[in-house]
């Protein structure tokens, strides 16, 4: 699984999630579902830790907003983690376990 967890934009990227708030996670097949579908940039990978800072997360959104696809499980998953974020004012990072 890859986890998530909110983090202040102007905040250092740790090495590690301790100390950040956990907001959830995203299975393989859903991460890779959502890349297919032009959600998520092909350039950030399952396996990696990787960082979105809230400019990043809006035009994620944007993205998952499309008419046609707006009730697709994939998409609804990850706006729930959007949703904590942009409530916290915050980027979101991820950490592959």
């Amino acid at each position: 699984m890859l986890d998530f967890y909110s983090i202040k934009d102007e905040q250092i990227t740790p090495n590690s999630p301790t100390g950040l708030e956990f907001i959830g996670q995203i299975d393989d097949n859903t991460f890779r579902n959502l890349k297919t579908k032009g959600i998520i940039d092909k350039c950030y990978d399952y396996y990696s830790d990787f960082r979105w800072n809230s400019k990043t997360i809006l035009q994620i959104r944007q993205n998952s907003t499309k008419s046609s696809i707006q009730e697709d499980t994939d998409i609804k998953q990850l706006n729930e983690l959007l949703d904590l974020a942009e409530n916290r004012k915050s980027g979101i990072i991820a950490f592959a376990d």
